[in-house]
């Protein structure tokens, strides 16, 4: 799939840069389309840069708190959940409780701490897979799980919103909390349904019940609040959790006897060492995708779009922000900067502003954390991987649509 796909991009730019050449007579298509090969060659090592150190930070934590028995103390918490979403992972192994610590720090929207966390439980996925090369059961769920985003304080959209000035900047907190929803629930179910889990076993049921009681509860908490405390708090509760976590590390660390910087050490050479397997796949996919977006293609696809809603009678102000919708699952940064763009032209509270920041935090950068991922530990076959992640994807997209035309209209 990811051969077919990488392909694609490429076939794609080039015959949108021959019609630009021929049909509209601009040659120097092929000269943009070059440049932002060693444009997106060089924002891989950019991005590289930032990865070594956030990844020798965290995995030397994690390295720690696996040495302090935290993680398997979580894996056997969850164990009645995941040997029935996850079959082929053995009760108690360490990879459950770093995908618990990933999930949480995705719902924190601590995109830094997520990272490290989730490559290290797809190593740990890894030496369980039969196949190195093709992607097991798990892994797959898991990437689905990742790509869908739930987020429950989209602290950086805020961030981003405020930048913007916008009097109120989390005005799209329940909107992007129910379209993250929509997008995590449809790749639960696609995945559910391609690996036939069966969801309606009674632990299964008993734990999406609670979460949903749960997430009932938090909304209900949260409305009660002004946007100005709302914000407040969710900045506040991301950073202390997130330092929080760092210092219970330590400190069962230390009451248990772990030498802690030299476990830190250990596992921030493992952090570099991953790093580094990181780059040739960061450089095909973004290269692809520079390609892709040079050539003129997503343009033509936008209007494409916009002919086509307005044919069906249809409000076509959601066009507007499907520049951010449409590159959200190839790259993060082209994602948040089409946000931005939006913003700046449209306006940062207007329709089209709100959308593409509710988009922004409704899903995750699909292809980017495929590469990252599967890249990490040499997987080439994703299987079912990309459609299921894809129909997350759609999922997200739409109920944010549809949200924002709920809220905001």
């Amino acid at each position: 799939m990811l051969n077919a796909l990488w392909l694609a991009f490429f076939l794609i730019a080039a015959c949108a840069g021959l019609y630009q050449w021929l049909v509209l007579s601009d040659p120097d298509v092929f000269g943009r389309i070059v440049q932002s090969l060693f444009q997106m060659a060089e924002l891989s090592v950019s991005i590289m840069i930032l990865l070594f150190g956030t990844l020798t930070l965290w995995l030397g934590f994690l390295r720690i708190a696996e040495s302090a028995g935290l993680i398997n103390t979580l894996s056997r918490w969850l164990s009645p959940l995941f040997q029935r979403l996850m079959p082929e992972v053995p009760r108690n192994h360490p990879a459950l409780g770093l995908i618990t610590l990933n999930f949480a720090a995705n719902g924190l929207g601590l995109d830094n701490a997520a990272t490290p966390i989730g490559l290290r439980a797809m190593r740990e996925l890894q030496s369980l897979n039969p196949t190195p090369n093709t992607a097991s059961n798990a892994q797959i769920l898991f990437l689905v799980l990742n790509t869908s985003s739930l987020t429950l304080l989209p602290v950086t959209i805020f961030m981003y919103r405020a930048q913007q000035g916008a009097p109120d900047p989390t005005l799209v907190f329940l909107p992007i909390l129910l379209a993250t929803t929509a997008s995590s629930l449809a790749g639960l179910l696609a995945v559910a349904l391609v690996q036939r889990i069966k969801l309606t076993d009674p632990v299964v049921m008993l734990w999406l019940g609670a979460a949903a009681v749960l997430l009932g509860s938090f909304m209900a908490l949260l409305a009660g609040l002004s946007a100005t405390a709302l914000s407040a708090l969710s900045s506040l509760l991301g950073n202390l959790i997130l330092f929080g976590l760092i210092i219970l590390f330590l400190i069962v660390g230390f009451i248990r006897k772990v030498p802690v910087y030299e476990h830190f050490v250990e596992g921030a050479k493992e952090g570099f060492e991953i790093a580094k397997s990181l780059l040739p796949y960061l450089v095909a996919m973004l290269c692809a995708i520079g390609a892709l977006r040079a050539s003129g293609a997503l343009d033509a696809l936008l209007e494409l779009l916009r002919w086509i809603v307005a044919g069906f009678g249809m409000d076509t102000r959601f066009i507007d922000a499907l520049p951010t919708a449409l590159t959200k699952p190839f790259s993060g940064s082209a994602a948040r900067a089409m946000m931005l763009e939006t913003m700046q032209h449209h306006g940062v509270d207007s329709f089209a502003g709100l959308l593409a920041a509710t988009v922004q935090g409704s899903t995750e950068t699909t292809f980017y954390v495929l590469a990252v991922y599967f890249g990490a530990v040499g997987v080439q076959r994703a299987r079912h991987a990309v459609p299921c992640a894809l129909i997350a994807d759609f999922a997200g997209i739409t109920a944010a649509i549809a949200v924002c035309y709920w809220f905001f209209t």
